[in-house]
């Protein structure tokens, strides 16, 4: 029985990686890749040598198909995101959705589990953050408004992915009362945080 490995990776830092993680995408047959020119950085890094194909939020049933050949054929394969979890605001979802509908049980879908940006920067929050809600990335247009009044009536902390060229414009559009914590570039080498209220903006940032 082939088995499909989901594998997280470093989010900046490459050191940030587990010893299963680079076992596994040494033993697989073919690492599936968010973008591949990122993924072969990582893998030559720690010269593996396994072949990358692309897997993203554009490929399509032609891409799936080679990758349910590829299990039919008894492939292992590791799938990898650009950064962190496959799954967490990428669509390594799909994937494992669609492997599991292709092929129930006769496929073995193993999470291999390593950093991720949501508790790295809940860790050195300094709240409570025994519940809080993941919501990823706002939505530019439609429904924005109603996603901002959700948050901030939301009585748990919340995590929101942001491009840094829109978060001066999110952080005005918070309530000024909203505590906000912003993590930025981390386990790299500028890695910083900010400390603020909403409608506070940081000229540095």
């Amino acid at each position: 029985m082939p088995n499909l490995y989901i594998v997280a990776t470093p989010i900046g830092n490459l050191e940030d990686v587990t010893l299963r993680s680079l076992r596994i995408l040494k033993e697989v047959g073919y690492v599936l890749s968010e973008d591949t020119r990122v993924g072969q950085k990582l893998l030559n890094h720690y010269e593996i040598k396994t072949p990358l194909i692309s897997y993203h939020h554009h490929s399509g049933q032609t891409k799936l198909d080679k990758i349910f050949s590829l299990l039919e054929a008894n492939h292992d394969l590791a799938l990898i995101t650009d950064a962190g979890t496959p799954g967490i605001a990428d669509p390594g979802g799909q994937l494992v959705a669609a492997v599991r509908d292709k092929f129930g049980a006769t496929i073995n879908i193993v999470p291999i589990p390593g950093v991720s940006a949501v508790t790295t920067l809940l860790s050195v929050a300094g709240i409570a953050a025994d519940k809080f809600w993941f919501y990823g990335f706002l939505p530019h247009k439609k429904g924005r408004q109603t996603a901002l009044k959700e948050i901030a009536a939301c009585p748990y902390p919340v995590v929101i992915y942001e491009s840094k060229h829109r978060i001066l414009k999110l952080l005005s559009e918070f309530e000024p009362t909203l505590k906000v914590i912003i993590g930025r570039e981390l386990t790299k080498l500028h890695e910083s945080f900010y400390f603020a209220k909403g409608g506070v903006c940081f000229s540095d940032l």
